[in-house]
């Protein structure tokens, strides 16, 4: 047995977790590291490294970040925020729009893409109206990881499960499941966040109509990409639902939503420059080291060490919850995936691994790359954001509570 990438795997695993003590370093840095020792060392093949790459994946990531983007930089996302916050006229109606509002949001935008554009939002509110910014920062955090909960295309665990996973009609299915439990627990973060900053939600607070379009022609761009998303996705359900035997894959669904971006915008360079290339690499990057890890065997021969215990849905959403502020949620699905694939996982299952693996990023800052994201972008703007016992002190306690909701959704 090969126990080599094994070792590379524990190193990034460490380095990941070291990762806020450093500077100059960022988190694909690392990954990219590991999977190049596998392959410049002779543990794996440039063309088992080639194989082992989801295309379908890269290409939907690829397509997501382009419409992400073109809606900051335009200025419609901000436009769609003035809609939204319009009625808001208290910190405790601001909290539940953001909770509600982006939390489902993220269900189609990516948690991680909303992470970016939302935080400087929330810093906005918070300063025009002299309300706490951790409050908000903190809220922003709890909706796009737990919103993001219930959809294929919320985070990039959950399209990893939904892809690799064979999940029929992905869709309905992440929806029948975790629909409602993820709703009970955004309600849930309203509630255990009134109880917290009870004297912060009754101050008064408002989004200022003066958020104006910066590009009005890629603006007009952008709602021909929503509408092209939200459409190929109903048509995508409709036909499996239909059981029709024609399917529109994800990675169509987003790379035609992109197209109109890419084909017609003035300044798509800018766009392209702009995409989150380094995210690219750290999937390509971890498809291959967890890809050499599995062929390794040493995955299997813990599986028959473990037993099948491993598969009831208590232990997968304590594991996932738990590994992820070791390794970070996308690695460990890349990881835990393939196991309980091979030992016949059900759909149910799967979806304690998406709910688990999701959930986690609301136990500790490293749970979610989408925290990083807030806290950096928060510094940015000259925020200092929350430290990681501020959020962990709120986080904790919730996360138990949602995934206590989780479990029994999902024991029934």
């Amino acid at each position: 047995m090969n126990y080599f990438p094994a070792l590379v795997l524990g190193g990034v695993i460490i380095a990941i977790a070291m990762r806020g003590r450093w500077t100059g370093y960022k988190i694909w840095h690392v990954m990219a590291i590991g999977a190049m020792l596998v392959v410049f060392l002779g543990y794996f093949s440039p063309l088992q490294a080639l194989a082992a790459i989801n295309l379908d994946v890269m290409f939907f990531l690829f397509g997501m970040f382009v419409v992400g983007e073109a809606l900051e930089r335009s200025g419609y996302l901000g436009q769609l925020a003035a809609w939204l916050y319009g009625r808001g006229r208290k910190v405790d109606h601001i909290v539940l729009l953001t909770l509600f509002g982006i939390g489902l949001t993220s269900a189609l935008l990516m948690n991680d893409t909303l992470a970016i554009i939302g935080t400087p939002l929330m810093l906005y509110i918070a300063s025009k109206n002299r309300v706490d910014g951790k409050l908000l920062l903190l809220t922003l955090a709890f909706a796009i990881t737990i919103g993001s909960a219930m959809s294929p295309i919320g985070n990039p665990q959950n399209l990893l499960i939904a892809v690799e996973g064979g999940v029929g009609n992905p869709f309905v299915t992440f929806a029948s499941y975790l629909l409602l439990p993820t709703l009970i627990n955004l309600f849930v973060a309203y509630v255990w966040l009134r109880m917290l900053y009870r004297k912060e939600f009754e101050k008064p607070a408002a989004l200022r109509a003066d958020i104006v379009i910066k590009d009005r022609h890629l603006a007009g761009l952008c709602k021909v990409s929503l509408i092209l998303l939200v459409s190929l996705i109903a048509v995508k359900i409709i036909l499996v639902t239909a059981g029709s035997g024609a399917d529109i894959r994800l990675t169509y669904i987003a790379l035609i939503s992109a197209a109109p971006i890419l084909l017609f915008g003035r300044n798509r360079r800018e766009v392209l420059r702009s995409v989150d290339w380094g995210t690219l690499i750290f999937f390509a990057a971890m498809f291959i080291l967890m890809a050499a890890v599995w062929n390794s065997g040493l995955i299997q021969s813990a599986i028959s060490s473990v037993g099948m215990g491993i598969l009831s849905i208590a232990a997968i959403l304590v594991l996932s919850v738990m590994l992820s502020q070791v390794m970070s949620n996308v690695p460990l699905v890349a990881l835990y995936l393939p196991l309980i694939v091979s030992m016949g996982a059900s759909t149910k299952e799967m979806m304690a691994l998406a709910a688990g693996s999701t959930i986690a990023g609301n136990l500790l800052i490293i749970g979610a790359a989408s925290n990083i994201i807030i806290i950096q972008n928060a510094e940015k703007h000259g925020h200092q954001g929350f430290r990681f016992l501020e959020f962990a002190k709120v986080g904790a306690p919730l996360t138990l509570m949602n995934v206590l909701v989780y479990w029994i959704f999902l024991s029934i």
